[in-house]
């Protein structure tokens, strides 16, 4: 191996590992908060999080295995496997991120009628939806045998080896990202841009009656005014910091990797394999960075978590202090 694969490969694990331990975190706040699992919301999360743990335990151990072989690392049956899930839940994982865009848009936009317009039947028609058209794509790219091992990727994913199949194939891939990726990307633009709007009419009218009530406080301390211009600067920026990192993190992960999977399809492309595993882990990396940006920075996971570490410390120390007296009765008990 060159120095640059182990880089890579020693990136991938990394992203392994952190992937694996954020999204069982997500999965345990789940199961532990029956606030959160109340949340139509909590639907969406729990879909994305299973399809990060798939991809994590199945489709990123068997890329590292071909960074390190440089070729297939399993048989065919289990590549072309292997590779059917990566196209399911990488369709899956974006239609996800979509659908809380659209629950997110509701319930800023619409909060009197959001719980009207998106109540649990909704969110698992959306759910079916997004199974329906995330599986059909493998399965009509498994039956025409286009799932294979790819080396400029090092991994089991879309590919065609059979020359005279390349115009039907070019048309499908197109098709594919256009109906995944695209369609996402237009579903996040379009309701964070909504979101943000309202946020920042909200924003205005906040700073209006706080200005206005700083006029009126004449004999505020120049100190409470000072904190309450740089909480209204704050406020202003919260929301399109959240948004931008939203759309932002989506198209630094995707982009790369589907630029890279378009371009190829021209016959005239010459593309670097440390370019595309590179991408490749790009793509792998928003498995670690969705725990993060929808889950376990926002105040509701940070509690769960806090008051289930608290929960495991104090049984923790309740059974070592259990341990600690049967000695000392023991003792007691002989004498």
């Amino acid at each position: 191996m060159s120095v640059w694969e182990v880089i890579l490969a020693f990136v991938l694990v990394v992203l392994m590992l952190v992937a694996l331990l954020a999204n069982v975190l997500v999965l345990m706040c789940f199961l532990y908060s029956a606030d959160i699992r109340k949340q139509v919301p909590g639907l969406f999360i729990l879909n994305l999080t299973f399809c990060n743990l798939l991809m994590t335990v199945l489709n990123m151990p068997l890329t590292l295995a071909g960074i390190i072989y440089k070729g297939q690392p399993s048989g065919d049956q289990i590549c072309r496997a292997v590779g059917f899930l990566e196209t399911f839940l990488t369709t899956n994982s974006m239609l996800s991120m979509a659908a809380l865009s659209i629950d997110r848009w509701i319930a800023v936009v619409f909060p009197l009628s959001y719980h009207s317009k998106m109540r649990y039947r909704d969110a698992a028609l959306i759910l079916s939806y997004t199974w329906l058209h995330s599986v059909s794509f493998p399965i009509a790219a498994a039956s025409l045998s286009w799932v294979g091992f790819h080396h400029l990727y090092a991994s089991c994913t879309l590919y065609n080896k059979r020359p005279e199949d390349r115009t039907e194939f070019v048309i499908f891939t197109v098709v594919f990202h256009a109906l995944s990726f695209l369609l996402s990307l237009l579903v996040l633009c379009f309701t964070y841009l909504k979101v943000l709007k309202v946020a920042r009419f909200h924003c205005k009218r906040i700073d209006v009656i706080t200005m206005q009530t700083l006029v009126l406080l004449v004999d505020i301390h120049p100190s409470v005014r000072e904190r309450c211009l740089e909480e209204q600067k704050r406020r202003r920026q919260r929301a399109t910091k959240k948004i931008s990192t939203f759309i932002g993190t989506f198209i630094l992960c995707f982009a790369p990797y589907v630029i890279t999977r378009l371009v190829e399809l021209s016959p005239v492309a010459h593309i670097s394999s440390h370019w595309g595993i590179m991408s490749k882990c790009l793509a792998y990396s928003k498995v670690v960075s969705d725990p993060f940006v929808y889950s376990l920075l926002r105040h509701q996971y940070q509690k769960t978590w806090q008051e289930l570490t608290n929960k495991l410390l104090k049984r923790s120390s309740t059974n070592s202090s259990a341990l600690a007296r049967e000695p000392h009765q023991r003792s007691a008990l002989n004498e």
